[in-house]
């Protein structure tokens, strides 16, 4: 079995300096949010083996804050198609990953999510919000085995669900 996660990026804060969306960093609700979301995967035991990233700073802050907050120690891989490009490009990213990680963390925007979610688990609408994590597993053995229609969703879980107790 392959697991992917999936972390959308926290609040943004479009009152800050910033000459391109690429380059607007998360508020510091986004920070918050991104913090729980870090301990909830630290805490329920589902850690990634392997991290892929949109170059977006906001995105980059959000997993930052969220590998400290949870201890993590996993490597980090980047990726402009997270950034900039839909589900077709999402697949191709997972299929890429190493045969040796069983589970994937990718971090990314909307409405890329939501629409690779929906293609991955067969349909259906998917309501993302920020810094919001889905798990879906697969029943493969490989990435390259990872298609549209074949996954899971396991569970999709917003930073505000988890206020409380995180």
């Amino acid at each position: 079995m392959k697991t992917v996660y999936f972390l959308r990026h926290g609040k943004s804060d479009w009152d800050a300096d910033f000459d391109h969306d690429h380059e607007r960093p998360i508020a510091t609700r986004g920070q918050k949010a991104a913090r729980r979301m870090g301990r909830f995967l630290a805490k329920t035991g589902q850690v990634p083996d392997a991290i892929v990233t949109s170059t977006a700073v906001r995105a980059k802050q959000t997993l930052a804050l969220a590998m400290e907050a949870g201890d993590w120690d996993v490597q980090v891989r980047e990726s402009r198609s997270l950034y900039e490009d839909g589900p077709v490009a999402v697949l191709a990213v997972i299929q890429a990953e190493p045969a040796a990680s069983q589970s994937l963390l990718l971090v990314g925007h909307e409405p890329t999510w939501s629409a690779s979610i929906s293609r991955l688990i067969g349909g259906g609408a998917v309501r993302y919000p920020r810094a919001a994590m889905a798990r879906i597993d697969f029943e493969v053995a490989t990435w390259r085995e990872v298609q549209f229609g074949r996954g899971g969703l396991q569970w999709l879980v917003p930073p505000k669900l988890l206020k409380e107790v995180l």
